[in-house]
């Protein structure tokens, strides 16, 4: 069991959000160099994400545990990122919890076809198969899956015990 809050990013988290970013994909994809996409992630970052998306930390002790994005305007969640060695810790539910709060109307995202992981964790969650696409960036094959919204009020919170 882990214990974590969650908050809103501040710009004092980019370095510690940014490199997350990197050990996380890297661990997923050890085949393609995420240290050399550093400066092209922190660009993206700057101009892509933080301008239109509500971003919330998990973090435990100080220590930074995941973050998500959502853009509650075009109801889209770009990331959800948990580090590797807290996996299946429950994190990602919670940090999926928050943008289902965040965009209460529905969510939309893109999904690598090759992380059934992924894919199976969204499905758990009550996301829903919703075609094929392309990944706007790398060209890569991807599921668009769909969370229809809440039926009645979304519930709020602050922090959370977190179970796998």
């Amino acid at each position: 069991m882990t214990t974590a809050s969650l908050r809103p990013y501040t710009p004092a988290d980019e370095d510690a959000t940014i490199e997350l970013w990197r050990r996380t994909w890297a661990q997923h994809y050890p085949h393609i160099n995420f240290n050399a996409r550093v400066n092209w992630w922190r660009e993206r970052w700057r101009q892509d994400l933080l301008p239109v998306a509500h971003v919330v930390l998990a973090e435990s002790g100080g220590a930074l545990l995941g973050f998500v994005t959502v853009d509650p305007k075009t109801k889209y969640l770009d990331q959800i990122v948990v580090a590797p060695e807290l996996w299946g810790s429950g994190i990602a539910a919670a940090l999926l919890r928050e943008a289902k709060r965040l965009s209460p109307d529905g969510l939309e995202l893109l999904v690598n076809k090759d992380n059934a992981r992924a894919i199976r964790f969204y499905e758990k969650h009550g996301f829903a198969y919703a075609g094929e696409d392309k990944n706007p960036v790398s060209g890569i094959a991807v599921n668009r899956m769909r969370w229809a919204g809440f039926a009645g009020p979304p519930l709020g919170r602050s922090s959370a015990d977190f179970r796998g």
